[in-house]
C-alpha cells in the first residue's frame, strides 16, 4: 500500500477551560484529516508533546456533525472532554453548520451531543464504562502513587469513561496541591484527586480543586481534564458530595488557571468550559 505524499492541512491549536490563552489546557487540531493514517496521526501527537491532539474527519454515524480522533503521545483515546470541547471549536470557527439545535460529535465512546450555553460550550457526560467502589489493591497503588497515607483518601470511586479513571477524594484543597506523585508507582494507573475548597481560606470561585496523573499515556499531569471532571461529576453529585451545579478548578500545580463548569439538567451532567484560540495555520503531514 502506497503512503500518500504529506499534504498540507489546515490545523489549529486552542486552550481549554479557560478564556485567557496560556491558562488552560492547549490541543492541537488537524482539519481534513480523512487521508491521514494512523501512523501518521500518532507521530503527529508524538511530536506535539500536548496530552491530546485531535484530527477531524467526516462523520460514518448517522446524525453526527463531525468525526473526531483523538491521540495522546502514546496511543488513542475513545474520548476525552478537553478534546471535545477544543476540537468543536475549531469546527465551527472553520465554518461548521450543525445540523439541529445540539452539536453532535462521533468519536470512540459513540455520540456525544456538545452545546452552547452561557456563552461557552459544553458537553453531556457519556455514560460510565465503569463505576462503583474502588479494589483495595487499587486504592493502596493510588495511595502509593500520591505519597499519601491511605487514611488520607476520604472516598474513591471509578470513574470510567474511555480512559479508565479512578478518582479519590481528599479532605483539602491544599492537601490535593501538596501532592507530589511518584509516576513509577502510578504505573498504568490513570488517577484523579478531587477534594472542596473552603471558602473561608480559599475563596469562593471555584467549589473543587481537581489534579490528574496519566504518566502511563504519556501525560505525568494533565493541565485541566474533562473526562475526568465528567465522571467526577457524575460521582459527587450522584452520591450527594456535590451540588447540582459548581465550577471546578484544575491547573493550579502547573501555573494554570482551568476552570470547568458543572452542571446537572434532568437526567443529564454538562461539562463546560472556555475555549481560546491560540495557533491558526497549515500543517504538512
Amino acid at each position: 500500500m502506497t503512503t500518500p505524499a504529506p499534504a498540507f492541512h489546515d490545523f489549529s491549536q486552542v486552550d481549554v477551560f479557560t478564556a485567557v490563552p496560556l491558562r488552560g489546557n492547549p490541543l492541537a487540531v488537524v482539519h481534513g484529516a480523512d487521508g491521514l493514517d494512523d501512523a501518521r496521526m500518532a507521530a503527529l501527537a508524538r511530536w506535539t508533546g500536548l496530552s491530546e491532539t485531535t484530527f477531524l474527519l467526516r462523520p460514518t454515524q448517522a446524525g453526527a456533525d463531525y468525526r473526531v480522533r483523538i491521540f495522546t503521545p502514546s496511543g488513542e483515546l475513545p474520548f476525552a472532554g478537553h478534546p471535545t470541547l477544543g476540537s468543536c471549536h475549531a469546527w465551527l470557527r472553520a465554518g461548521g453548520q450543525p445540523r439541529g439545535p445540539d452539536i453532535v460529535q462521533e468519536c470512540g465512546v459513540g455520540l456525544v451531543r456538545i452545546r452552547r450555553a452561557q456563552g461557552r460550550l459544553a458537553f453531556a457526560a457519556p455514560p460510565l464504562r465503569r463505576a462503583g467502589d474502588v479494589d483495595p489493591a487499587t486504592l493502596a497503588q493510588a495511595a502509593r502513587g500520591l505519597g499519601i497515607p491511605q487514611e488520607a483518601i476520604r472516598a474513591a470511586n471509578w470513574v470510567d469513561n474511555g480512559p479508565a479513571w479512578v478518582a479519590v477524594m481528599l479532605a483539602s484543597r491544599a492537601q490535593v496541591l501538596a501532592v507530589k506523585p511518584d509516576h513509577a508507582a502510578l504505573g498504568m494507573l490513570k488517577l484523579g484527586v478531587v477534594a472542596p475548597w473552603d471558602p473561608a481560606a480559599d475563596g469562593t470561585e471555584a467549589q473543587f480543586e481537581v489534579r490528574a496523573f496519566a504518566p502511563g499515556l504519556g501525560v505525568p499531569e494533565d493541565p485541566v481534564t474533562g473526562s475526568l471532571n465528567a465522571g467526577i461529576a457524575q460521582w459527587l453529585i450522584g452520591a450527594g458530595l456535590a451540588p447540582d451545579r459548581y465550577v471546578a478548578s484544575q491547573g493550579t500545580a502547573l501555573g494554570r488557571a482551568g476552570r470547568v463548569h458543572v452542571s446537572r439538567e434532568a437526567d443529564d451532567i454538562w461539562v463546560g468550559g472556555d475555549v481560546a484560540d491560540c495557533i491558526e495555520g497549515r500543517i504538512l503531514l
